[in-house]
């Protein structure tokens, strides 16, 4: 079987429909040093994805000459994943061949520059304040670890306060992150396109809600917000974002947001500038210009704009399912009840595009027009089609009480309870409050004084009208087994 194989693979390589082709050997001679710098791209295309990683795909002309090269590819990530670059030649996919790649990232600082002199000889200049003019010495470097130990005309010197002349700058370190690959070329001049993984390169999306004074209608803008922070600056790049869960085995976490970037006042209205399609399972964002990705910058683009969507209000007080298993009595007076606004992501309200998940500001407008914030919660990413719903706080003006009026115990793992839902309403209108009810095992209502709504096996709701400057009492009995 081993020698069929064998013959197989051999047949399929001479008729050339087997894998990949033989292996080049590495050219003779000493390697030709290239290098390539930002300055000669000619196309940059950037895909973000909204768990502070990014995908980079730019393409360079650039000189290598023919035979055995040493290509230093300079203006990457700082933060690049060296293990997922990937370099290929446009010119002709066989006239390039990479042999080894080196990510070098060992940057020259006046700290590092000194370390790698350390055993060897430099030259140290201090300003002589009796001659007046500056004396220039030479100087073996000890040791750097904790502070610099030089031996200068014999004698071990520490805290030295002059200058330090090197005679030139190590073959290891590097003014910037720098891949250097060690290369066959068979063409003198090629365009190249590299791409590879780097973190820090995130985006989220920001939501900005106004509602009209009824609380009824919305205007909806969503705000791309993208940080780079790689280190490195991508001018005039075609600009993609992917929003959805796409697993990582070792994701980086999201950068710290700085406190100035937490809150997002209205901002003008401007024409949505993305494109939208599906990508496997999540969607894909295309900005429909170049835009410049300058380093340690932050980037605001509008993703879309809806005006007129149907926005309902809702106020919500919810319970907590362990209250109907022991003897409580009074769980508390004045309580808040939430607020809650939602919509729905359709085309008939000028939205349904699928939307990423991220952060919606709330404002209304004033007796006097101006906007004021009244709120903000977090969303995750909506379909079309689907309901949003932003939890806002708490209301000031509508409160309640609860109270447990009675509490059996039936068997094991069964009881029956009674309890007293107080609503007051101090508004000059009236409102609808939702008293959400959630309860563990088997239940049954066995009166109350409101119709319950069974919303699920472990929900129950009363939706009850509560009058202007007035109170609405909800009592109900329901009897549970839980095991």
């Amino acid at each position: 079987m081993t020698l069929r194989l064998g013959a197989l693979t051999l047949l399929l390589t001479l008729l050339g429909c087997g894998g990949s082709p033989p292996a080049r050997t590495l050219p003779a001679g000493p390697a030709t040093q290239k290098s390539s710098t930002g300055a000669t791209r000619e196309k940059v295309s950037i895909t973000v994805y909204n768990s502070n990683f990014g995908l980079v795909r730019e393409q360079r002309m650039v000189e290598l000459g023919k035979g055995k090269v040493e290509l230093a590819f300079a203006d990457v990530s700082a933060h690049i994943q060296p293990e997922t670059v990937h370099l290929t030649s446009l010119t002709r996919t066989d006239a390039l061949t990479v042999f080894e790649q080196n990510y070098r990232y060992d940057l020259l600082t006046p700290e590092k520059l000194l370390e790698k002199y350390v055993g060897k000889r430099v030259k140290v200049v201090r300003y002589n304040e009796k001659l007046g003019t500056d004396e220039t010495k030479e100087a073996d470097v000890l040791a750097v670890e904790g502070g610099t130990v030089l031996r200068i005309d014999g004698e071990v010197v520490t805290g030295f306060g002059g200058r330090y002349v090197f005679p030139n700058v190590p073959a290891n370190l590097v003014a910037k992150p720098t891949l250097v690959w060690l290369l066959g070329s068979e063409e003198p001049k090629q365009r190249v396109e590299v791409s590879y993984l780097t973190a820090n390169l995130t985006w989220r999306a920001d939501y900005v809600l106004v509602l009209d004074a009824k609380d009824k209608v919305g205007d909806l803008t969503g705000w791309v917000t993208l940080t780079n922070g790689t280190g490195t600056s991508y001018p005039r790049a075609e600009l993609k974002l992917v929003a959805g869960d796409v697993q990582r085995l070792a994701p980086p976490p999201p950068p710290p947001m700085p406190m100035a970037e937490m809150m997002v006042a209205p901002a003008a209205s401007a024409a949505p500038q993305f494109s939208q399609e599906s990508l496997f399972e999540y969607h894909l964002y295309t900005l429909g210009r170049p835009t410049d990705l300058l380093d340690k910058e932050t980037k605001q683009v509008t993703l879309l704009e809806a005006h007129g969507i149907a926005v309902k209000k809702k106020l919500v007080f919810r319970g907590q399912d362990w209250w109907f298993r022991g003897q409580y009595g009074d769980l508390g007076k004045n309580q808040k009840v939430s607020v809650f606004v939602e919509f729905e992501n359709k085309e008939a309200d000028g939205l349904g595009m699928p939307m990423p998940k991220g952060t919606v500001r709330v404002y209304k407008a004033d007796s006097a027009g101006a906007q004021q914030f009244v709120g903000e919660d977090a969303i995750d990413h909506t379909p079309r089609d689907e309901k949003v719903e932003i939890k806002l706080g708490g209301a000031f003006d509508v409160v309640a009480d609860r109270k447990q009026t009675d509490w059996k115990a039936l068997g094991n793992c069964t009881s029956e309870s009674a309890w007293e839902v107080a609503i007051r309403n101090h508004k000059d209108a009236g409102e609808t409050v939702e008293v959400i009810e959630p309860v563990n095992g088997d239940w049954e209502i066995v009166r109350s004084s409101h119709e319950a709504k069974k919303e699920d096996s472990r929900t129950f709701v009363f939706k009850v009208d509560v009058p202007a400057r007035g109170e609405t009492k909800i009592t109900y009995r329901v009897r549970i087994r839980w095991c």
